[in-house]
């Protein structure tokens, strides 16, 4: 392998990953950093549920990655969203906007397994696994990246650095780069359940005043469910056996989608978000959870990286010389301004709105919730977004190959 890269891309996970397959259109040379050893998985891609809007799915099919899945996904037909305690409801029909869905469901373990076997095939990527990244240092032309695998110490030179390590980023801590942070105060339970009736298309968003409870419709006839729970309350409900976790499911969604039966192993995540200062630095760039980390409320975190690594791609494809250099990077975070700034917005101002109590706020919530099922400009504004819409979308988001 050279130690000296066109792109270095540190983190091989949803984004670096998809960045890296991305990139080798471009004809570049193109480095990964993986933390983790050959024929193994980030822990990322594990029993998640994850929401890939219409753009997303055009571009993933584009770079020859859903055609890898070995399950069948799960379309999202409509997207019905509720709070308990309000009055009111919203109901988003895909063929409203003339599409079949506004974006498939994919099991995050299935996902990671399609992104390895599309990465086998790129000739020209140099993987560095499993690596450690050290720090870096920018000069006028370059990046000197240093990196430990199993060799030792190495140091690595790139023109572009990216930082696609996730929220805890090392290469943004390295490149002096402050981060907002703020804790919800909830815990995700994240499980695999099956109802008495079968998914049929729709996505549920159902907000109490602890958070939310989201299922959405798999490809197996089964939904994934994402159950938002206090923090406080987080290690006694994680610990629970199946029928009471059951009861309590049903309790905080309804009957909706029917009486759940039965339910899978469960995980357990921290609802956190970050905000990065700056998404440039010398010859280097943020994307994904390392530039922003999103609460999963409306299912929004992947798909803006997503976008983000896709933005940089075709900038970088389209640039004749040095993919780091000032113009590009500065081109890079204007194209991404409107995205990055409308979706952190709707994401966070979801669940700040919806979890807390707040019975002043219930009259405006159920008003909210009546806006977008009455008012066709704001249920417009609504569907566009979730599809991924926003913005200066890249190319591959448009249309798919």
């Amino acid at each position: 392998m050279r130690s000296d890269h066109d792109v270095l891309i540190v983190g091989g996970g949803l984004v670096g990953a998809s960045l890296a397959i991305a990139l080798d259109r471009a004809g570049l040379d193109v480095g990964l950093v993986e933390a983790t050893p050959a024929g193994g998985l980030p822990a990322v891609f594990d029993e998640r549920n994850l929401s890939f809007a219409d753009a997303t799915v055009n571009a993933l099919t584009a770079l020859g990655v859903l055609q890898k899945l070995a399950a069948p996904p799960g379309a999202i037909r409509r997207i019905h969203v509720s709070r308990a305690g309000d009055f009111g409801r919203a109901l988003l029909l895909a063929t409203d906007y003339g599409r079949e869905s506004f974006g498939q469901v994919v099991v995050a373990r299935d996902f990671g397994t399609a992104l390895a076997a599309r990465l086998d095939e790129l000739a020209g990527l140099s993987r560095y696994r499993p690596a450690r990244f050290l720090g870096c240092a920018a000069d006028r032309d370059r990046q000197r990246v240093r990196i430990a695998d199993a060799a030792g110490e190495r140091v690595l030179h790139a023109r572009l650095l990216v930082a696609a390590d996730g929220t805890a980023s090392a290469v943004r801590e390295a490149l002096g780069i402050g981060a907002e942070r703020h804790d919800y105060g909830q815990t995700l339970l994240v499980a695999r359940v099956r109802s008495s009736r079968p998914p049929d298309g729709t996505a549920y968003e159902r907000f109490t005043e602890h958070g939310p409870t989201a299922l959405l419709p798999r490809g197996d006839r089964h939904y994934g469910v994402v159950h938002g729970v206090a923090r406080a309350e987080a290690q006694a409900a994680a610990g629970l056996d199946e029928a009471a976790f059951l009861a309590r499911l049903q309790s905080a969604f309804g009957w909706r989608a029917g009486r759940f039966v039965a339910a899978g192993a469960r995980s357990a995540y921290p609802a956190l978000g970050l905000v990065a200062g700056r998404t440039t630095a010398t010859r280097a760039v943020l994307v994904g959870n390392a530039a922003q980390t999103l609460h999963p409320v409306g299912a929004q975190g992947f798909n803006l990286g997503l976008r983000d690594a896709l933005t940089l791609a075709e900038l970088v494809a389209a640039e004749i010389g040095d993919p780091g250099g000032e113009a590009l990077l500065r081109a890079y975070a204007e194209r991404r301004r409107e995205d990055r700034e409308r979706t952190l917005a709707f994401s966070d101002g979801l669940a700040r709105m919806t979890a807390g109590a707040a019975p002043l706020l219930g009259p405006l919530r159920s008003l909210g919730l009546l806006a977008v099922d009455r008012v066709p400009a704001v249920q417009s504004l609504l569907a566009t977004g979730a599809m991924g819409y926003r913005g200066q979308v890249p190319a591959l988001c448009r249309a798919q190959a």
